[in-house]
């Protein structure tokens, strides 16, 4: 199934003209289904700045995936839902509250969100992550990473093989837990970018606002 990645928030810049914030946010296209918006960063008008330059329509989400419930990953979600009016809000179950008008479904196990797109569930109480079907294999998409990488690398690969990761990684340092995997993409809280250019030179994709992944 061909799938398009894009990250429209990021702490660094892959595009010039965009705007950069301490925060992630990407959005998964695919056929035949309504985009995903996977985070919305810390800063809801430089989101929809990015959206606007990436030639992304916010009404025309008809998903929205939250990781967890720190503010450099919910900051947007205001104002991405003053314009959006229909997207589904999926939460991991232990962030608690409703948005008014809206459907919202809380995430604690392993959930199908479309064809191509699973919640791995909420890991640790605190944050879910995404399994996306590629042609290629599963591409994992990452909040923080706050249960551990190699925690959620084990929750995604029970529905498929593994290809990449891409997303916020923290302090993860178990560096062999990514041998042999196509795709290494670190994103937003990173610590150790240097070291993972370093040990996967081929398999290294530097992320910021801007990249467009086409798997």
């Amino acid at each position: 199934m061909e799938m398009k990645i894009t990250i429209v928030y990021d702490n660094c810049l892959n595009k010039p003209g965009l705007k950069t914030g301490w925060g992630f946010s990407a959005l998964i296209e695919t056929e035949h289904t309504s985009p995903i918006l996977f985070d919305t960063g810390d800063d809801g008008a430089a989101l929809l700045y990015n959206m606007e330059q990436l030639g992304i329509a916010p009404e025309n989400i008809g998903t929205i995936v939250i990781s967890h419930a720190h503010g450099d990953h919910t900051g947007g979600l205001s104002k991405i839902l003053e314009v959006n009016k229909r997207a589904t809000i999926y939460v991991p179950a232990s962030i608690s509250g409703r948005i008014p008008g809206r459907k919202v479904v809380p995430v604690s196990h392993p959930l199908q969100i479309s064809s191509a797109v699973l919640s791995i569930g909420e890991l640790s109480n605190i944050e879910q992550s995404l399994a996306v079907k590629t042609n290629r294999g599963i591409v994992v998409v990452t909040g923080c990473s706050h249960p551990g990488v190699g925690a959620i690398l084990d929750a995604a690969s029970s529905h498929g093989e593994i290809y990449g990761i891409i997303g916020g990684l923290h302090g993860f340092r178990d560096f062999s837990r990514l041998d042999g995997l196509p795709l290494v993409c670190p994103c937003h809280c990173t610590r150790y970018k240097e070291e993972l250019e370093r040990r996967f030179p081929e398999q290294y994709v530097g992320c910021g606002a801007g990249l467009q992944l086409e798997l």
